[in-house]
């Protein structure tokens, strides 16, 4: 359990969980609130356990957490599981929906999708926070001190 939450008293940390909450969290409020211009739960697991093939759990659980561990991150709590889950699910939207796309994010419209660049940013600071925790003003923090 220490391991889970330790974490050190780093302000690059904190900017780092944030910052990385504040954009997934809208990505996940478009596939369970329908925010955004999203398609909200129903129509996101829809799509995944329909056209992606995806079974109903996994559909389930990148809709949660894109969504509620977002919020977590911005919390600083469960922050390395939180960054793992996230880290596979970037994993799994490279290797299901964006390598045909290549590399680049579509910015003029002409590839017919988004490349992974965006996934592969969101990796490397996911591999960031699972190794180095949550950092300052985290609950993970705060449960670290009382175990």
């Amino acid at each position: 359990m220490k391991m889970l939450f330790h974490t050190d008293d780093r302000w690059s940390l904190l900017c780092l969980r944030v910052m990385l909450g504040v954009v997934i969290f809208p990505h996940g409020a478009q596939k369970l609130f329908g925010w955004f211009g999203g398609f909200g739960f129903d129509g996101t697991i829809g799509f995944f356990t329909g056209k992606m093939g995806l079974p109903w759990i996994i559909a389930f659980l990148v809709i949660i957490g894109e969504s509620l561990g977002a919020l977590a991150l911005i919390a600083g709590f469960l922050t390395r599981f939180v960054a793992a889950s996230l880290a596979i699910i970037m994993v799994g939207a490279i290797a299901l929906a964006h390598w045909p796309h290549g590399f680049f994010m579509d910015w003029f419209g002409q590839q017919g999708g988004q490349g992974f660049e965006f996934h592969l940013l969101v990796i490397g600071m996911c591999v960031a926070l699972v190794l180095a925790g949550a950092g300052k003003w985290s609950v993970d923090q705060e449960v670290a001190k009382r175990l």
